[in-house]
């Protein structure tokens, strides 16, 4: 297994990316939303993975929207969305942005444009079990 580690802009919220998967070997794309495609936004999971993001209490916001069910990850000092975090029966799972990763521009600057309209609670939580990674938020 492999550490690639990240932050947001100001280094406020730090993240650490466990995977035995190379950089290149990583799924990544982008979702259509209005909140993805105003952040440019690459996301990536690696169900084998875990995902790690720490910071002070006071430096991470959390916002929801859409179906609710997801905590969208930015940094209150300098508005970077680093990922996102779902509840889940066998514990929260989650999604890195790619942009704030060290090793970023290993990654295609424009993956496959996904778009998830429609999808209900219940298809967009089976959806994410297959894609998204073990997840904590230390904070």
């Amino acid at each position: 297994m492999t550490t690639y580690p990240g932050s947001c802009h100001c280094g406020a919220i730090t993240i650490a990316l466990t995977s035995e998967k190379k950089p290149q070997e990583l799924r990544v794309g982008r979702c259509g939303c209005s909140f993805c495609r105003r952040h440019g936004a690459r996301t990536m999971g690696d169900p084998v993975g875990s995902v790690e993001f720490r910071a002070a209490p006071q430096r991470l916001l959390r916002y929801r929207f859409g179906l609710g069910i997801t905590d969208y990850l930015l940094c209150a000092r300098c508005g970077a969305y680093v990922g996102a975090v779902m509840p889940d029966d066998g514990g929260p799972i989650g999604i890195v942005n790619v942009n704030s990763l060290e090793i970023r521009d290993t990654f295609d600057p424009a993956p496959p444009l996904h778009h998830y309209d429609g999808e209900d609670e219940a298809r967009r939580r089976s959806r994410r079990r297959k894609f998204w990674m073990k997840a904590s938020v230390i904070a």
